[in-house]
């Protein structure tokens, strides 16, 4: 039997110099992922809309501003925690290349620069090392993760990792 899609909806976008041939990636500092680098992103506010969510989320947390137009979205994930199922949501991940703006540090993120090549997945979410790679490489992707322990930290199921042609 298929598990029931999480309701809660949330945002991750993915900053990209590929001129530098870099990603830009996010210390969190308090809260659900503290110490964990990943992208910009969060919670959608009543009555916006997911691309909204994720430009308003950007702006808050690095201070870099992006268009709608300028999303390219490249994954929907189903994240599931059966220690804490309040935190089971869906995940929009976005790419950005063109946006507008530096990055400055948050309350709640610090923001770091990282050669594609070198990519600190043992210090990211356990799920990233498995679909940011095939993302980097141009593909758009559908999967389910499933973490375990009361920690939250690692991964029991990573399945149904798909490619799709498009959103």
């Amino acid at each position: 039997m298929a598990k029931e899609r999480p309701k809660r909806q949330a945002t991750l976008c993915i900053i990209l110099d590929r001129a530098g041939d870099r990603i830009l990636l996010a210390m969190k500092k308090a809260g659900f992922g503290k110490g964990k680098y990943n992208g910009f992103g969060g919670k959608l506010l009543d009555g916006e809309t997911i691309e909204e969510a994720a430009v308003r989320e950007l702006k808050e947390e690095s201070n870099l501003a992006a268009a709608v137009s300028d999303l390219e979205k490249v994954g929907e994930f189903d994240f599931y925690f059966p220690h804490k199922p309040e935190f089971n949501q869906t995940v929009h991940v976005y790419l950005i290349e063109n946006y507008q703006g530096e990055p400055e540090e948050t309350n709640e993120m610090a923001y770091e620069w990282f050669n594609l090549g070198e990519i600190p997945y043992s210090r990211m979410w356990d799920d990233d090392k498995y679909w940011l790679p095939l993302v980097l490489q141009g593909k758009k992707l559908a999967a389910s993760f499933t973490f375990r322990n009361e920690n939250n930290e690692n991964l029991v199921e990573h399945k149904d990792i798909k490619e799709l042609s498009g959103f």
